[in-house]
């Protein structure tokens, strides 16, 4: 039995496809616990979304949840390994399934990852799945691929106590700090963090920027898409759960025909992205976790 777990909060402000993701996972779980986070103690000021959620998810598979994102918890994003193991926690399966809100699955996959889980349960030496990423930036056809940006996370994980959301929820590690062993599966993680209206990504960043510095912190300026580094068309196809919200949430701004805005320390990156290119291997890339076979 597999265990879908995810958080999310003010979905529907932020314009995150929370609802399509949840459903993603769906087909290959038992459950899905979904965490809604809310402003006050008593769990009764949310924008929307926990109804939202309740109103359209009807199948006896989801399960919810109401938590308090507590604003005192505002250092380095730790309110959201906090709010994804709370979701965790309710996870009943031997084996659990993550998502964030603004990721999706593509159904093309769910073979792949539903061999991985069985593979988690059987052998005692893996801890973990690691999934490939697609980062959409600027808009829903463009995606930034280079070092900068971590190509590969775990997104599978046993139900063990000992193993928990670390950080700002980027993976998991046990908890004493020490990383899990985890293996590359053939599966995708569609990342639609960066790729909505501009707009939208300025009430985002301004919301995220308080849950790592604080409360009481303003945003210095405006957002705006750049042409940074990296960029490339997305020439496949989306989930078929998120072809609507992909849809409603393409808008004019051609981020790749943009002014180039590079940085000097880009040429790092490009020299770094070229070797990649070549030989895959990725210089200084960061695991949050021990690769095994």
């Amino acid at each position: 039995m597999i265990s879908g777990f995810t958080f999310i909060k003010n979905g529907l402000t932020l314009g995150y496809p929370f609802l399509e993701s949840a459903k993603t996972i769906e087909p290959i779980c038992k459950e899905v616990i979904i965490n809604v986070g809310f402003e006050d103690e008593n769990c009764t000021q949310d924008d929307g979304t926990y109804e939202y959620l309740r109103d359209n998810l009807t199948s006896s598979k989801f399960k919810f949840i109401k938590s308090w994102w507590n604003p005192e918890i505002s250092s380095q994003g730790l309110i959201l390994s906090q709010q994804t193991n709370i979701a965790l926690e309710k996870c009943t399966g031997k084996t659990c399934q993550y998502i964030q809100g603004d990721e999706a699955i593509h159904e093309d996959d769910l073979n792949s990852i539903e061999l991985g889980h069985k593979e988690l349960i059987d052998r005692s030496d893996l801890h973990g799945l690691i999934f490939n990423y697609i980062h959409f930036y600027g808009n829903t056809n463009v995606y930034r691929h280079t070092r900068s940006v971590y190509r590969r996370e775990v997104r599978a994980i046993k139900n063990n106590s000992n193993i928990l959301s670390w950080k700002d929820a980027q993976g998991f590690r046990f908890k004493d700090g020490s990383k899990i062993s985890a293996k590359l599966i053939d599966a995708r993680i569609f990342h639609y963090g960066w790729a909505r209206p501009q707009e939208v990504m300025n009430k985002k960043i301004e919301s995220f920027e308080k849950l790592y510095h604080g409360k009481d912190h303003e945003q210095d300026k405006k957002f705006k898409y750049r042409r940074i580094w990296g960029l490339k068309k997305f020439e496949g196809t989306p989930p078929a759960l998120l072809q609507d919200w992909v849809k409603n949430n393409t808008h004019p701004i051609d981020v790749i025909n943009l002014p180039k805005s590079y940085r000097f320390d880009d040429w790092d990156l490009m020299v770094s992205d070229f070797i990649e290119k070549y030989t895959g291997y990725r210089i200084g890339e960061y695991k949050n976790y021990k690769l095994i076979k």
